[in-house]
């Protein structure tokens, strides 16, 4: 019998309750496949799952992680486009904090020449959602203004990139000034387009107003908005006609704690914003929200949206932050904290 390692959670609603051990490793059905898994990649879902804040939470104990990036090992006897040793990156609807991964072969892609494991581990989920906000929900056309929130995290730095190949122009939003650099060496960015978010919605409103003007053009086209919070209003009223934004998260209501703090939760859920439809036909602009993971059913739907992914020829994802596997506990407390700049993976043997 083979055997595998896994950090699992008993149950959500605590960070505390994720324990290594142990597990069977499943043979392969006709259309799966094994992988020997060498990194891991951390989403803000693995920790909203793990207490038990993410709508798609697998009921009971379950396995956090979306993605992953490592060696075919096996195949079931229909797979044709895999074989041993191969080197792959994929995505898993939860299960990937795994040493070993059983997934459909239509959730994996071969990995590109050149890129480390830790990098591919960096692409799929937060390349998807970054790609479906931007071209699938956001109808970006070339010489769009984008306003990129959360810019240095995973999802931003991809969605920046994607941009730059693209021919549009972005305003980056960062959290602190420690991650300013990162934007600029990588992405060329003046300062004007770089806004380190004040703490309020009337500040936040004037940065955008004087980042706006710089670039010359009157509104923002579209808004990737990670956030809400108080960024949500100022960004959605800068929106030109015809302007989308698109909302797929809410890192402003990331607990700071190991268990949640529903008073402060429930007192931001009455605060959200809300839109009058009415008013949203005079005004021209749209709001759109997704969750990528209800899409992993619809599987054959992201396969084409990642191999158009990849022929933009992007870099390689920036890594920021290296752990070992057995520190899976570490590496979501410090994704937590906000304070990364890039893509946080787990690395196994």
């Amino acid at each position: 019998m083979n055997k595998r390692r896994i950090w699992e959670i008993s149950r959500a609603g605590s960070l505390d309750r994720l324990r290594l051990r142990d597990d069977v490793l499943p043979d392969p059905g006709p259309e799966e496949v094994v992988v020997a898994s060498r990194a891991s990649g951390l989403n803000f879902a693995d920790i909203f799952a793990c207490l038990g804040l993410y709508s798609a939470t697998p009921p009971g104990a379950f396995i956090p992680g979306l993605e992953f990036a490592g060696e075919v090992i096996a195949t079931g006897s229909k797979v044709k486009k895999f074989k041993k040793k191969q080197k792959v990156m994929g995505v898993t609807r939860f299960g990937g904090y795994a040493s070993h991964v059983c997934v459909d072969q239509r959730a994996l892609l071969g990995l590109p020449a050149g890129w480390t494991f830790e990098e591919g581990a960096a692409l799929l989920a937060q390349g998807l959602t970054a790609y479906y906000a931007l071209f699938e929900l956001g109808a970006l056309r070339k010489g769009g203004l984008v306003l990129v929130h959360s810019a240095a995290g995973g999802v931003g730095l991809l969605a920046l990139e994607m941009l730059q190949k693209f021919g549009a122009t972005a305003i980056a939003t960062v959290g602190n000034p420690g991650k300013i650099a990162l934007l600029k060496e990588r992405y060329n960015l003046d300062d004007q387009q770089i806004l380190v978010r004040s703490s309020t919605s009337r500040q936040f409103q004037q940065q955008l107003k004087r980042a706006i003007d710089y670039t010359g053009q009157p509104g923002l086209d579209l808004v990737l908005d990670s956030i809400m919070g108080p960024y949500f209003w100022p960004a959605y009223r800068a929106l030109q006609p015809a302007g989308r934004l698109v909302l797929f998260g809410a890192a402003d209501w990331m607990p700071s704690g190991r268990r949640p703090n529903y008073l402060k939760l429930a007192w931001s859920y009455l605060q959200r914003p809300r839109l009058d439809p009415l008013a949203m036909i005079s005004e021209n602009k749209s709001l759109m929200a997704f969750n990528l993971i209800w899409l992993w059913d619809r599987i054959l739907d992201l396969e084409p949206m990642a191999r158009s992914m990849l022929q933009m020829k992007l870099r390689p994802p920036h890594v920021g932050h290296r752990f070992a596997f057995e520190q899976a506990p570490d590496a979501l407390r410090l994704f937590q904290s906000g304070s990364t700049a890039g893509k946080v993976v787990l690395q196994l043997n």
